[in-house]
């Protein structure tokens, strides 16, 4: 990067012209999501991200290239995470990002031009470059940081997905419903086994009941699995009590050879609530 403090100077104070000229020029029937929205809450905030952008970016002509890339990070951090960007198509973004810096080109080509440096001409070059160069590692930063926030979101909300899809109903102090409603996959199997120990060991139950009268189909790998934690189950001191078993997942059970001895088997969720109920007798 080549250092310019009259450059700096002269970018930062069109930065407002920058900010209002970019937004007025935005083709609202090409583009998408944040940059056609009509909220002026919304477009006011645009035009702010905007701004800032700018009072960073002149910076690139004053201070060393890598503190110079630790502000802006921040700054690219914001808009990524940003949740109206985050609506926004990628390709829109970038389309947006090059006009903004086909603005500054215009500017530096503007001042070498106005400059009465003898220089100005032979640096106009170099000024163009580092221009290019640091545009071109906004948004190649951008796409990274906004990839991240993305695949963050998504393993939070499978997370979300997780214990909804196993969800462990508190009946009483010692007592708790586990529903299974739907196809259930080995993922999902190997979700439930996991999230519904945890859940038992925290709000110390001693007595649950899984019904199965929701779930329509399953394979002798998940047959296994549920088995395995009605095994489980009794290792931690919990009585499980299983309702609705279907014929095909009993048939499935019976040919993995499990074995219901010690399982207390009913019909309905309501017979199950009843074996327990006389159990406390």
């Amino acid at each position: 990067m080549h250092r310019s403090k009259h450059l700096h100077t002269y970018l930062l104070s069109k930065a407002r012209q920058l900010t209002d000229s970019w937004y007025e020029s935005i083709d609202k029937s090409k583009v998408s999501g944040v940059y056609s929205s009509n909220d002026p809450e919304t477009v006011e905030n645009l035009k702010k991200q905007n701004f800032e952008f700018h009072q960073l970016f002149c910076e690139v002509f004053t201070i060393e290239k890598e503190t110079f890339y630790k502000r802006l990070d921040d700054w690219v951090l914001s808009i990524a995470e940003d949740k109206h960007h985050l609506e926004t198509p990628t390709h829109h973004i970038i389309q947006e990002f090059m006009r903004v810096r086909n603005q500054y080109l215009d500017f530096v080509n503007e001042f070498a031009q106005k400059s009465e440096d003898p220089k100005s001409s032979d640096l106009l070059r170099i000024w163009e470059d580092t221009v290019i160069e640091s545009f071109d590692r906004v948004i190649l930063r951008f796409m990274e940081l906004q990839n991240e926030v993305v695949e963050r979101q998504l393993k939070s909300q499978e997370q979300i997905i997780h214990e909804l899809s196993t969800p462990l109903i508190s009946l009483n102090e010692d007592t708790a419903l586990v529903p299974l409603i739907g196809n259930i996959d080995p993922e999902r199997a190997k979700l439930i086994l996991e999230n519904t120990l945890e859940q038992c060991v925290q709000k110390e139950i001693s007595y649950l009941f899984i019904d199965l009268s929701g779930v329509v189909m399953i394979d002798t790998m998940v047959a296994h699995q549920l088995f395995q934690l009605v095994d489980a189950l009794e290792l931690i001191g919990v009585k499980p009590i299983l309702s609705g078993l279907r014929p095909e997942i009993a048939q499935t059970a019976v040919q993995l050879g499990l074995k219901f001895d010690r399982l207390t088997i009913t019909s309905t969720l309501a017979q199950a609530i009843t074996v327990k109920s006389n159990e406390h007798i």
